[in-house]
């Protein structure tokens, strides 16, 4: 008898899951802005997508159609978000515009941030909030707590968090 495992290979601990107006152009877009790579798609008679997978950089993601009728309403339904999908990249500068050119709006511009990533915020098409980040400085807890201390009133601000 094969043991099947907990956690499936390739999967982490944790997956963000995003419900979205139009799924199918939601994969699109991450294609297009992140480099996402679809896994796979369970689509309803009606054509909508109950369940989706892609994978961006080491991680998944999964996604689904809005489906009110089952109490899961998107970003744009409730005009705002709580969450912000955090994503660590080799080059923030190069993905932030590559997620701009493809639809994103920015919230925040990329600047140098006092606990040592290059950082900024954008929304995607869909409602979702991005932060983008290089880490480009190693710095100790005592460091980090120091520079935000003598920094705060220089912190760029978010238009629409």
């Amino acid at each position: 008898m094969n043991k099947v495992n907990a956690i499936p290979e390739g999967m982490h601990s944790l997956t963000p899951h995003l419900v979205c107006r139009d799924a199918a152009a939601a994969i699109d877009f991450y294609g297009r802005a992140f480099g996402a790579i679809e896994q796979f798609r369970l689509p309803m008679p009606d054509g909508k997508i109950m369940h989706a997978c892609v994978q961006i950089g080491d991680s998944k993601l999964f996604l689904f159609d809005e489906m009110p009728e089952h109490g899961a309403f998107g970003p744009q339904d409730l005009k705002s978000t709580p969450v912000t999908i955090h994503l660590q990249v080799q080059d923030a500068d190069a993905v932030f515009a590559r997620a701009v050119a493809a639809g994103a709006t920015m919230t925040m511009p990329l600047a140098e941030m006092f606990w040592g990533d290059r950082y900024g915020r954008v929304r995607d098409p869909f409602g979702h909030h991005w932060s983008i980040a290089t880490h480009t400085r190693d710095l100790s807890p005592e460091q980090i707590r120091d520079a935000a201390a003598t920094s705060m009133g220089s912190c760029p601000q978010e238009s629409a968090h």
